[in-house]
């Protein structure tokens, strides 16, 4: 059904509304849409750059030997990137989407440079605590973004084209910063090219995005109406709920919501393996670094490209069983590629962890947006992020402390345990948030904080 709301110049904080109609819908607001998604990409461009080529620069160039030493660059990412998408996600809430957005981008220009120049290993741990800056702002407001436009009835398609963009970019950055180092080194040009990129997506965001956080008002407006009738300036003006409300809800107040933020905690465990590890291992057993970013390619690219699919599927399906799914088929592949020897077995099982992580990744995200009420939806979004993102820290320390003590691959089956436990959790806990399949009674929806 599609939605709109007249409206009239005001002074919202996201500055002016325009005076035409705001509709909700892929189709009415297209061209933003996917202006959005082809920015997401180029935020999954930057990170994916990076990906095959740092670990690698760890060892050969820097001359680390600790495992948890060469993770240290995940832990300080992870770490700011969690911060940030809570921050992010309540300024949001409150100033609007593109100058977070703008500040993302202006957080990535000093990375190529900081790194191309690093007389230490510190340094690269430094550069990421920017790219996670640049993540947490620059992603986050392009998926909520896309939400805003959407509206209730496709969420879990956009969200699925919104990380299909996104993780498309990673793999295709990926490959690039292999196939750079191959040719001309790996100090340089690959963050020549990230450089490049994060230039381009600064312009695009500064002149061709539009801010979309009046259309969390049109959302609101059209559920009030549903529900009580037209809804009234008071309503309209209510304060935001407190943020220690909004994560408490969303962290264990509400079960679905606690079930979503671990599981998008422990997922990431996956991300940070290939992320470190895969690069590492796969050079021991004699690999080229472009031979390295394929197979972790066939991962980002398969996770990316049936997002598209699996998030349109989990609109009609419902959103707990693509979850617990996908976590167990991601263990599945990790298990794969551990017990394999070859790079038929290598592929295989970074491609089953690629449809894992499309059936989980927008799924995830999806469950939150059902549940979160549309003008706290960022803050609760921003509070989904912290955990799961913080997993990228989490699962660096964890992994490297395991693989350090007891070999390269324990890393990998203490992944995968941990995956296929939390999938448990998400089967046990979580309940059906479709709101067309939805029967459970959410315990907090008549708190007057939340309304």
């Amino acid at each position: 059904m599609r939605r709109h709301l007249s409206t009239r110049q005001s002074t919202h904080p996201a500055g002016p509304v325009a005076s035409q109609p705001l509709r909700l819908g892929l189709r009415e607001n297209l061209p933003q849409f996917l202006l959005l998604a082809v920015t997401t990409f180029g935020v999954g461009l930057v990170i994916g750059t990076e990906r095959v080529v740092v670990p690698a620069l760890g060892q050969r160039q820097f001359h680390l030997t600790s495992l948890l030493a060469t993770l240290a660059f995940i832990v300080s990412f992870g770490a700011v990137k969690a911060a940030l998408n809570l921050v992010a996600g309540r300024l949001a809430d409150r100033v609007g989407r593109k100058p977070l957005l703008l500040l993302g981008w202006l957080a990535a220009l000093p990375i190529p440079f900081m790194i191309i120049f690093a007389s230490s290993w510190w340094w690269i741990v430094l550069a990421n605590v920017l790219l996670g800056v640049n993540q947490g702002f620059a992603w986050t407001i392009t998926v909520t973004s896309k939400i805003d436009l959407v509206g209730p009835r496709s969420r879990g398609f956009a969200l699925g084209i919104n990380e299909f963009s996104g993780y498309a970019g990673v793999s295709v950055g990926g490959f690039v910063g292999g196939l750079l180092s191959a040719i001309y080194g790996a100090r340089v040009a690959p963050f020549i090219f990230m450089l490049v990129v994060a230039l381009v997506f600064l312009a695009v965001s500064r002149f061709s995005i539009h801010e979309t956080l009046p259309y969390t008002r049109v959302e609101a407006a059209s559920a009030a109406t549903q529900q009580s009738g037209p809804p009234t300036d008071e309503t309209s003006a209510a304060p935001l709920p407190k943020l220690a409300a909004i994560f408490a809800l969303t962290t264990w107040g509400d079960r679905t919501l606690a079930a979503a933020s671990q599981a998008g905690l422990v997922e990431k465990f996956t991300d940070t393996l290939a992320w470190g590890l895969f690069p590492l291992y796969f050079a021991s057993r004699g690999l080229s670094l472009v031979s390295v970013g394929a197979i972790v390619g066939v991962y980002t690219g398969v996770w990316a490209v049936l997002q598209i699919y699996t998030g349109h599927l989990t609109d009609r399906l419902g959103r707990k069983w693509p979850i617990a799914i996908g976590m167990w088929l991601a263990a599945g592949g990790i298990a794969l590629v551990g017990l394999s020897g070859g790079l038929p077995g290598w592929l295989g099982g970074s491609l089953l962890m690629g449809v894992g992580m499309a059936l989980l990744y927008p799924t995830l995200l999806a469950a939150v947006s059902d549940v979160a009420r549309p003008r706290w939806r960022g803050s609760s979004l921003g509070v989904y992020r912290l955990w799961r993102d913080s997993g990228y820290a989490l699962g660096a320390l964890l992994i490297g402390v395991v693989a350090d003590h007891f070999g390269l691959l324990a890393g990998f089956w203490f992944c995968a345990a941990a995956m296929a436990i939390s999938g448990l959790v998400v089967a046990l806990l979580m309940y059906e948030t479709l709101p067309s399949r939805r029967v459970t009674h959410l315990a907090w929806e008549h708190d007057t904080r939340f309304q």
